[in-house]
């Protein structure tokens, strides 16, 4: 699921023409320029019968949106949202927003904090 969610995100015009600093897990490689956006995997896994599991994983995905202007964040978001909110392709059975946050990374020099525009997906796959 995560290299396929991450490609998804790279081949989108809409998504790449924004973020200029790729589509990272984890964490956005240091001087790699922004906007950028990071994934992170929340949590979840392969749903389960009386016979062992079902081979649906229904995952918890983070997408952080990273930009050196709120309004830059917004946008980088919410081209991802467009994008994934209802996707259903591939081995992805449903994609769906599940809660949003906008927030500035901490530090000592507030000119220099980029702003992130968080998104939580729930992912259903089936690979």
């Amino acid at each position: 699921m995560e290299d396929e969610l991450r490609a998804l995100l790279r081949g989108a015009p809409a998504v790449s023409a924004l973020a200029i600093g790729g589509v990272h897990w984890g964490a956005r490689p240091q001087g790699r320029p922004l906007p950028a956006v990071v994934l992170h995997l929340i949590g979840g896994g392969e749903g389960a019968t009386l016979k062992g599991g079902d081979g649906l994983e229904i995952c918890r995905v983070q997408v952080d949106a990273w930009a050196p202007e709120p309004g830059e964040a917004m946008a980088l978001r919410r081209a991802v949202t467009g994008l994934l909110h209802g996707y259903a392709g591939g081995g992805f059975r449903g994609i769906f927003e599940d809660g949003r946050r906008m927030d500035r990374q901490g530090g000592t020099n507030e000119a220099q904090r980029p702003w992130r525009a968080s998104v939580d997906f729930v992912t259903n796959w089936k690979g």
